[in-house]
C-alpha cells in the first residue's frame, strides 16, 4: 500500500475532503540549491491534490470521528497502480516500435519510398496502443481497486518544551 499524509479541510456526514501536497521529485535531494531541475522545482508552486473520501476506516473498519485540521493517512493498492502504470506506457510503446519497424522492413524492402511512411505508421502504431491501452484500463477503473483510501488518522505530533 502506498500511504500519503493528508490534512482533513471539511467534513460532511460520511464524507470528508482532504488536501494533499504534490511534492516535486526534486525537492529532497542534497544538490536541489546547484541543480537546475531543483531550481525549476523550486521556482513552479507547489499544487494541491483534494479529494473526496468516505470517513470510514479501512484498517480500523469503523467511523473516525475526524475534525477539520486532523491530519490522516491515505493509500492506493501498490500492485493495481503499478499495473495501471505499466499498462498505460507499455501499451503505446510497443505499438510505436512494431509498427516502425514494419514500416522501416518495407522502406529497406523498397516497397515504401520515403521513411516519412514508416514514421506515420509509428504513428498509428502508437495511437492503437493508446487505444488499446484506454479500452483495457476502462475495465480496471470500474473497480474501486484505484480509489485512494482513508487508512487511519496520523498520531498528533508531540512537542517538548522546558
Amino acid at each position: 500500500m502506498i500511504e500519503e499524509m493528508a490534512v482533513v479541510t471539511e467534513v460532511r456526514d460520511q464524507k470528508i475532503l482532504v488536501k494533499s501536497e504534490i511534492k516535486s521529485a526534486c525537492s529532497g535531494c542534497q544538490q536541489v540549491d546547484s541543480c537546475a531541475s531543483g531550481q525549476v522545482a523550486k521556482a513552479i508552486p507547489h499544487r494541491k491534490l483534494s479529494l473526496y473520501l468516505e470517513n470510514k476506516g479501512a484498517a480500523l473498519d469503523n467511523t473516525l470521528a475526524l475534525n477539520v485540521g486532523d491530519k490522516v493517512i491515505i493509500g492506493i493498492v501498490e500492485k493495481e497502480l503499478l499495473q495501471t502504470a505499466f499498462q498505460v506506457y507499455l501499451w503505446p510503446l510497443l505499438g510505436l516500435i512494431i509498427f516502425s519497424g514494419f514500416g522501416q522492413y518495407q522502406v529497406s524492402q523498397g516497397v515504401f519510398s520515403h521513411e516519412l511512411i514508416a514514421l506515420f505508421l509509428g504513428v498509428i502504431g502508437a495511437g492503437l496502443g493508446f487505444i488499446i491501452a484506454k479500452t483495457r484500463l476502462a475495465k480496471l477503473t470500474k473497480t474501486k481497486s484505484l480509489a485512494p483510501q482513508l487508512l487511519r488518522k496520523a498520531c498528533p505530533t508531540s512537542s517538548v518544551t522546558e
